[in-house]
């Protein structure tokens, strides 16, 4: 009868604690992108906005700190950063245990933990010719066998993934020995991108297209899972139930908002939101107008949206007074602007082909640009290798100078003329059009009437096409597009990560100007396998040079990142590499007005 009662009293206890439990909302935050994401294949994505995404979901072996300032490597899913060789051409790397994929069919009802060999399964990925990825670069030539690899399916029409690759030993689940075929000083920040997480073969086999992609059902071990997605609308993202505990514990720097992050989060277990809502706005008014009302909590505030939020680079008093934070820093980034250099009109590299593009760039105001369509919220750059990354040289005057009159006269000099309608003909006499390529959104429409007013200096036609960006992706991979700024941001802080963009071999992978220079190649070859220091600085120079001459591209810009949050949200601090810091803030929705 005792027990009885017992039970009688404790079950509607335990009830109401389970309902008290299930009322208690969950720490929700909401975010917007500004462009619709692509495949959510870290293999296959290649753009900044399916970044953030892909980097919640799949585990890399490194990451950043949070707080450190110059940026400083930390172990993901390793256990610890890299044992490396004397000769630095043998990389020892353990993984933590207990890492679990998130449950799936595809794994047949069974836990399914994550070990080495899903690593070694992930990078084989990138050399498939079937996959075409854009990222096999990242490891191209300096794992031994892996090209050999790619090599022999490019003959057999099959791809391998149960053959052995000697630079990928395997001693035990847990731990990867890895063999270089040359020192590579920059491995462990290539172990931090995205396209180098790890894929479980078993979720390529169900959910894989005819290619082995896995464009919409993304499995892995991160802090987060999909939880709902509308294609180019809206993306949910769940807390990851598996995963381990963790406990925030960043260091502070000298930063006075340093010290009130670690006050505000330190102790805490990471992550502390339980769901993303990420919305894909592509006007700027919209997504500003969603801020304003209180309807997102994180905002990113391009340029021609600066003058709402911002005054000299500070935050207008009235949102300051409404507790909305600011953290704004130059991007690691670099825009420039490419002639496609296999385009049968501006490619090429006869004298008069290299004569039009380096007339076009010089022609082009690029200060003027970042006023109108960024309302200066952009640094002017010559070197392609921007602040924040190992190599950016401050110095450097490059040989590109806004000259319209000097422009106009090499036309004329290389048989561009102008007809009696004043505008230019090739030197065969057919009709001289150009066409630039933007985004079919208010930024992409200004940038095309700036440099329409370049063209018309020149009497040149221009065409402008306006493209979705995923549309725009795709085409300048296969090298379709005439002319477009192109925008790259640092996957990795390091100036290999930008002297790659005109590397001939990476063309239909990031080199989206098409420009070949054997010249180039060689000096890129030989920087790649150097440590970072005046003697690769000097190589960097001497690159940038080559692009000028043979009109390889235009050096534009870094674009400021100006992060707009509301009150609610603590311990936020923009990162210069990650693409999104949700696992280490937090929401507090008593701080709302």
């Amino acid at each position: 009868m005792k027990t009885k009662w017992y039970y009688a009293l404790a079950l509607p206890v335990l009830a109401c604690a389970a309902l008290a439990q299930a009322a208690e909302p969950l720490k929700t935050l909401r975010y917007i992108l500004p462009a619709a994401e692509t495949s959510l294949d870290p293999a296959v994505s290649r753009d900044l906005y399916t970044g953030h995404i892909t980097q919640a979901i799949f585990d890399t072996l490194y990451t950043y700190d949070y707080l450190a300032r110059p940026v400083q490597l930390a172990p993901a899913a390793a256990a610890a950063l890299p044992e490396v060789s004397a000769d630095g051409k043998t990389y020892t790397i353990r993984l933590k245990r207990g890492l679990r994929f998130t449950p799936d069919p595809a794994f047949g009802g069974k836990p399914r933990e994550l070990t080495m060999a899903d690593f070694v399964y992930s990078w084989k990925r990138l050399f498939d010719p079937q996959l075409a990825s854009p990222h096999t670069w990242l490891l191209e030539g300096k794992v031994d066998g892996l090209d050999a690899l790619a090599a022999e399916a490019k003959k057999t029409g099959k791809f391998d993934y149960d053959k052995p690759v000697a630079g990928l030993e395997l001693p035990d689940p847990y731990t990867l020995r890895i063999h270089l075929t040359q020192t590579d000083f920059n491995l462990g920040m290539i172990f931090a991108h995205e396209p180098t997480a790890a894929v479980a073969r078993e979720v390529v086999k169900a959910y894989g297209d005819f290619k082995g992609e896995v464009q919409s059902h993304p499995v892995g071990t991160g802090y987060y899972k999909l939880g709902a997605w509308t294609r180019g609308s809206k993306i949910v993202l769940e807390k990851n139930p598996g995963r381990p505990p963790e406990v925030w514990d960043f260091k502070a720097g000298s930063d006075p908002e340093d010290q009130r992050i670690v006050q505000q989060m330190k102790g805490k277990s990471i992550p502390q939101i339980d769901r993303i809502e990420i919305t894909v706005l592509l006007e700027d008014q919209s997504r500003w107008l969603s801020f304003t009302s209180g309807g997102t909590d994180l905002f990113w505030l391009d340029g021609p949206l600066a003058p709402k939020a911002m005054l000299d680079g500070e935050l207008r008093p009235e949102l300051k007074a409404r507790g909305i934070q600011l953290s704004r820093q130059i991007d690691p980034e670099l825009t420039y602007y490419y002639l496609n250099a296999r385009d049968p009109v501006v490619g090429g590299y006869s004298k008069e082909k290299i004569a039009l593009r380096r007339a076009i760039m010089m022609a082009h105001n690029v200060d003027e640009e970042i006023r109108l369509v960024w309302n200066g919220q952009a640094l002017r750059l010559g070197f392609p290798v921007p602040p924040g990354a190992v190599g950016h040289d401050d110095n450097y005057r490059s040989t590109l100078q806004y000259d319209p009159v000097l422009a106009n006269k090499l036309l004329d000099k290389f048989g561009y003329r102008k007809g009696a309608d004043g505008w230019r003909t090739l030197p065969d006499g057919r009709p001289l059009v150009i066409r630039y390529t933007s985004r079919n959104e208010a930024s992409g429409v200004l940038l095309a009437e700036v440099w329409r007013k370049t063209y018309n200096a020149l009497g040149i036609r221009m065409e402008n096409d306006r493209l979705i960006f995923t549309d725009i992706l795709k085409a300048e991979k296969e090298c379709k597009l005439q002319s477009r700024n192109f925008q790259w941001i640092a996957d990795f802080p390091d100036g290999d990560n930008f002297m790659q963009l005109f590397y001939g071999r990476n063309i239909n992978q990031n080199n989206n100007g098409c420009f070949e220079n054997a010249e180039y190649d060689k000096l890129y070859e030989q920087a790649r396998a150097m440590p970072a220091g005046p003697a690769r600085d000097a190589l960097y120079r001497r690159m940038a040079r080559i692009i000028e001459v043979y009109g390889g591209g235009m050096m534009g810009y870094a674009r400021y990142r100006n992060m707009l949050a509301q009150p609610a949200v603590l311990g936020y601090k923009k990162h210069p590499i990650l693409h999104q810091e949700w696992a280490y803030i937090d929401i507090d929705r008593s701080k709302e007005n």
